[in-house]
């Protein structure tokens, strides 16, 4: 009995030791999304309540890219949705139209997102605040221009479809893409963790608070600002193909200024520095008007009152807790912990009485 106890103190310790590891939580998270794909691919929940799930991803996916952007280099960008259809353009017209095979597509893809994000870190170097902000706006209008256009890469206004592609010569099912968005998200989010832990993030955060600080201290600001603004290009590329994969359609109406503005509130509404923040702070612009609010007559018969609740809350959680919907958490937790010490000294005195 002794050996036995003794075994089950030290699964008992490795396992809270497991617990407290940072990538424990994503982990389980992302086992927690596997169980609903296969409990919507048993009919047990709806699967359009699934396909709401899988898109909200790809654009906590877009909006993980934003924040090591916005929230630790401190740039500011209005060209996320050019860079995002760029990406579902770059599988339509590579894998779609053309049938290269799907790894060639993403290396393709990938090299363009460096080049491209490459392009606007020169550019951020002579210029910053709002008036990067606006050439990166600019440079966004200019690509949904090609995308009309260039109807040879993109099939102009009339979008471009993506249907039946195959990986590694098997035929990719609508739940095996749902599959790979989870996978692809939480190694996203593993990745983007380990970026903000590493002296990268700490370099990217010393630079956004002051750039003469950052230089003092042996930090090139413009290998950082072009690393920042390739790590945010290649997020979106990657948010690109994967909302190719599921959507199956793409037209360049979808990628305006609205997409980019919808992107920097879910960052800022979340919390610019907090990987949960952001997925919480997607799934309040995108992913509540999918899953929750279509579900309510009122919003079915007036769909566009759904932007007034987002804006709604967009102007609370910016009014009161300016950190984002992380800090509202966190304040929560404490509230609870301090509640639930009280109780608990309560009981205490309860059971064994005051302390002399």
């Amino acid at each position: 009995m002794t050996t036995l106890r003794l075994s089950f103190d030290r699964i008992r310790k490795q396992l809270a030791i497991i617990a407290k590891h940072p990538y424990f939580g994503f982990v389980v998270f992302g086992a927690i999304l596997v169980v609903l794909r296969l409990l919507a691919l048993g009919g047990i929940i709806p699967n359009s309540l699934m396909k709401s799930l899988v898109i909200t991803m790809i654009y906590a996916i877009v909006a993980l890219g934003f924040s090591l952007l916005l929230g630790y280099a401190g740039l500011a960008s209005l060209g996320t949705a050019g860079f995002v259809g760029l990406g579902t353009y770059f599988i339509g017209h590579f894998s779609g139209t053309l049938g290269y095979p799907f790894l060639a597509t993403i290396l393709i893809s990938l090299l363009g997102a460096i080049v491209l994000g490459a392009i606007v870190g020169f550019i951020s170097l002579r210029i910053e605040g709002m008036y990067l902000a606006i050439i990166t706006l600019g440079l966004s209008e200019i690509m949904r221009e090609i995308f009309k256009s260039f109807t040879a890469f993109t099939n102009g206004v009339n979008g471009l479809g993506f249907r039946d592609f195959t990986l590694f010569e098997l035929e990719v099912s609508e739940a095996a893409v749902d599959f790979i968005v989870i996978f692809v998200f939480i190694l996203l989010i593993i990745g983007t963790l380990n970026i903000i832990k590493s002296p990268t993030g700490r370099a990217l955060l010393a630079m956004k608070n002051s750039d003469s600080a950052a230089q003092s201290m042996g930090i090139g600001l413009m290998k950082y600002r072009l690393l920042a603004f390739t790590l945010a290009t290649i997020y979106a590329v990657i948010g690109g193909l994967l909302y190719m994969m599921d959507q199956q359609f793409s037209i360049p109406t979808t990628w305006s200024l609205d997409f980019s503005l919808n992107i920097l509130a879910a960052v800022v509404v979340g919390g610019a520095q907090s990987i949960t923040g952001i997925i919480l702070g997607t799934f309040t612009i995108f992913g509540l008007n999918m899953t929750v609010l279509k579900e309510i007559a009122f919003f079915r018969e007036y769909p566009d009152a759904t932007w007034i609740v987002s804006g709604m809350l967009i102007i609370l959680i910016t009014m009161f807790y300016p950190g984002g919907l992380i800090r509202l958490l966190l304040a929560i937790k404490f509230w609870l912990i301090k509640i639930w010490k009280k109780l608990k000294r309560k009981w205490s005195v309860y059971r064994y009485g005051e302390d002399d």
